[in-house]
């Protein structure tokens, strides 16, 4: 027991030095967008989905190793730091996906953009442009934790609420997606399983610093060969 302890508290610090390095990295990065989508071939495209309170920049490990692998990868600058409601950030991507007129896209999303993941697969508009989706610690079931932080965006996703239930009961959707987490999420401590879905859980702990790991490298590489 004490060594367990010890051990997610290990996971606590190394996760928040992650998340504090690239959410510092992100407020100094003066890059475009515009350099991630060109590349020669014809890939499946990708359309990355940050969790709240992250910019697209905060994903920068993900955008470029998809980037390396010769997809073009889109973002979406109008989501801001993801802080919207769930049907308001779908909209966005959707007319992103309509304006670039993108199909077979392959989906890679954080925490909260997970959700903003499934309910677009569901949608009449942009559901038969996607062809899949990884999501990463996405909170399916909500966050106990939720209840702690006095902001309504945070609310939103404590269990029960009335938003996530209705995403819960559409299922139509969840043999598309793959859901992968780590041993121990501190932010989303039910873990990320979804009925339905092919479902991953990777001896890699934390929320954040998941993003980074070579095991989750490993699995958006392995979905996007599918896709191609």
């Amino acid at each position: 027991m004490k060594r367990t302890l010890l051990r997610k508290a290990g996971v606590v610090a190394l996760d928040y030095l992650y998340a504090g390095r690239y959410q510092l990295r992100a407020l100094l990065d003066r890059s475009t967008p515009d350099a991630l989508v060109a590349v020669d071939g014809h890939l499946a495209p990708v359309v990355l989905l940050p969790g709240i309170f992250e910019t697209w920049r905060f994903l920068r490990p993900l955008s470029q190793h998809i980037h390396a692998a010769g997809h073009p990868v889109h973002v979406v600058t109008g989501l801001g730091d993801n802080r919207m409601s769930v049907p308001e950030g779908a909209a966005l991507v959707t007319r992103h996906l309509e304006q670039h007129d993108l199909h077979d896209v392959v989906i890679v999303a954080h925490s909260k953009g997970g959700l903003v993941a499934k309910y677009l697969m569901g949608m009449p508009d942009s559901g038969p442009r996607i062809r899949t989706a990884v999501t990463v610690a996405t909170p399916f079931a909500g966050s106990s934790l939720a209840r702690f932080i006095p902001l309504p965006s945070v609310r939103a996703l404590m269990p029960n609420t009335p938003g996530l239930l209705r995403l819960a009961l559409s299922r139509a959707v969840n043999a598309q997606i793959v859901s992968v987490w780590g041993w121990f999420d501190p932010h989303v401590p039910g873990g990320s399983r979804l009925e339905g879905a092919r479902n991953i859980e990777l001896d890699v702990g934390g929320h954040f610093r998941i993003l980074a790991r070579p095991e989750l490298l490993a699995v958006v590489d392995e979905v996007l060969a599918t896709a191609d």
